[in-house]
């Protein structure tokens, strides 16, 4: 499935693979977040993920409006204040999707699955 814009110009789809891509990098620019995670529910296990494949750790849903829903799973460095870093996060998030595609963003949900210490 893919975002759909339409303009003077013409038609634009983007791929969510995109848009995840989008959301992911300036997730990780944010202070306070390690990194993204990559959750597998079925084992129970959650690991970091490394910077080429950071669009993992999001799921973007395209709602029938045309409107985004994105659920970031991130982890945190140890210490830091989680309310502060995930309002941060999602403010980030939403400035720089809704910027650079030109979709809305009508949620964002972040899951903070890990915390660790930064050596």
């Amino acid at each position: 499935m893919k975002g759909k814009i339409n303009n003077d110009f013409g038609d634009f789809n983007i791929s969510l693979d995109v848009i995840a891509t989008i959301a992911g990098s300036s997730a990780v620019e944010c202070v306070g977040v390690v990194g993204m995670a990559d959750v597998n529910l079925a084992k129970g296990i959650v690991r970091m993920l490394k910077n080429e494949s950071l669009r993992k750790g999001i799921n973007v849903i395209l709602r029938e409006d045309g409107s985004l829903e994105l659920v970031l799973h991130i982890i945190v460095a140890y210490g830091v204040n989680i309310s502060a870093v995930t309002t941060n996060l999602i403010e980030n998030v939403l400035y720089r999707v809704e910027s650079q595609t030109g979709l809305s963003v009508s949620r964002i949900e972040v899951c903070v699955e890990g915390v660790r210490r930064i050596d």
